[in-house]
């Protein structure tokens, strides 16, 4: 043996020629092929699968931060003549991008085809507008008119969910009831009274386009009997990855009196939820991995069994047992790292184009596949984090190359006197 390195050249050559295909080795080649595209199409699910997820995650939490903030500010302190003073505290702390009070109330809206419940937003019209979330997703009209005339005006904004549902357009009536309106010596009176929509919006999460509706702040409280009172103020952040810092800071700027919470304790149980599904399911894609890589094992030892003669001639020219381990350790490494790089590429291909290979497939089929009102999304996500598509890529190769010592082992400790006696 000229070339006694490990892993030299005919180690190597010899590796890859017992991969290639001879007739009377089908067997072996079958089990090679049905392991390679088991691999690949393992490592390629879960790709896929973990982008989605991930997908799902951001495209939600940025939709949901966006469109009710990162931060929020309750108690005694946000209304009457301390609020202005606290909203220019913490509007001056570097990294908040808005702070904004907002008024939110329940109410009847009354369409010409539908009648169905609806959470109206009160707002002022320059914080509608510095809402990028709202101001950029106008499906028709405009915000032209929104806040003007008496206590605001009687122009509101309606998700297009809510606007289909209830069957009104830009400029029709929309009329909305409230039981808790202005106060009187009997108590509270119920409230009717007819709007005109002036925009439409479309924020692609159905939960908010088709049940919330926005009004001039003023109108919105004397609608609701409020007098210049707010339930809170809402504080939009630059970065709500830093939700921990400025936390503290928006804290101590609002003073004792103040409540601060923010996006996580609003929504903790949906997000707790999504991450421990998250985690389950690459538990789960993982051992299909595994599962998947177990089939070298059965290819390899074929392929021991086979080439027996071969083992003890290599053994009787001079090659250890480290090199017969080594050959066929290779053979079962090239099928998984082959595998593994294959479903890598085409899971990556998957998810860049995953607009398209859905747009094609609802063409094909002539049905939503992902229909907004179940998934609270209007199109399939996928954000492929490469941290975690590296996590997949070794475990899968560190699965195939621990799958092909236990027959790579075997063939090193084959005895050539016995090889060779029924020869």
């Amino acid at each position: 043996m000229s070339d006694v390195r490990p892993f030299g050249l005919w180690e190597r050559i010899l590796a890859v020629r017992y991969l290639r295909a001879k007739r009377k080795e089908g067997g072996v080649t079958l089990v090679s092929w049905i392991s390679f595209i088991g691999i690949l199409l393992a490592v390629a699910t879960l790709i896929i699968v973990m982008s989605v997820m991930n997908g799902f995650r951001t495209e939600l939490i940025g939709r949901m931060i966006g469109f009710n903030g990162d931060a929020y500010v309750n108690g005694p302190a946000i209304n009457g003549a301390n609020r202005e003073p606290l909203l220019q505290r913490i509007r001056a702390l570097p990294g908040v991008t808005q702070a904004l009070p907002v008024l939110e109330a329940q109410a009847l809206v009354v369409g010409p085809e539908q009648v169905s419940g609806a959470y109206v937003r009160g707002i002022t019209p320059a914080d509608l507008n510095a809402t990028r979330i709202i101001a950029t997703n106008i499906k028709d009209g405009s915000l032209k008119g929104f806040g003007e005339g008496e206590d605001g005006g009687d122009i509101i904004v309606v998700g297009s969910g809510l606007a289909q549902a209830a069957g009104v357009h830009v400029g029709d009536s929309l009329t909305l009831m409230s039981p808790n309106g202005p106060s009187t010596a009997f108590g509270s009176t119920p409230q009717r009274k007819a709007y005109t929509v002036g925009a439409i919006f479309t924020v692609g999460m159905s939960a908010y386009d088709s049940s919330f509706v926005y009004m001039p702040l003023s109108q919105a409280q004397l609608f609701f009997g409020r007098d210049a009172s707010v339930d809170m103020v809402q504080v939009d952040l630059a970065n709500a990855d830093n939700i921990d810092h400025m936390r503290s800071l928006i804290t101590h700027a609002a003073g004792p009196a103040a409540i601060v919470t923010d996006w996580r304790d609003r929504n903790h149980s949906f997000f707790t939820a999504l991450q421990v599904e998250r985690s389950v399911m690459r538990l789960i894609l993982m051992l299909i991995v595994g599962i998947a890589v177990m089939n070298i094992i059965s290819g390899l030892v074929m392929l021991v069994k086979n080439k027996g003669r071969d083992i003890a001639i290599l053994r009787t020219m001079g090659a250890s047992q480290g090199s017969v381990l080594r050959v066929f350790f290779m053979c079962g490494a090239m099928i998984g790292a082959s595998a593994t790089f294959a479903g890598l590429l085409i899971g990556a291909l998957f998810c860049t184009f995953i607009d398209q290979i859905q747009t094609a497939l609802e063409a094909i089929t002539h049905t939503t596949l992902f229909g907004s009102d179940v998934y609270f999304l209007s199109k399939i996500p996928a954000r492929i984090e490469w941290s975690e598509v590296a996590i997949v890529v070794a475990w899968s190769l560190l699965m195939s190359f621990v799958a092909t010592l236990p027959p790579a082992w075997r063939a090193s400790r084959l005895d050539p006197v016995e090889a060779l006696r029924y020869e």
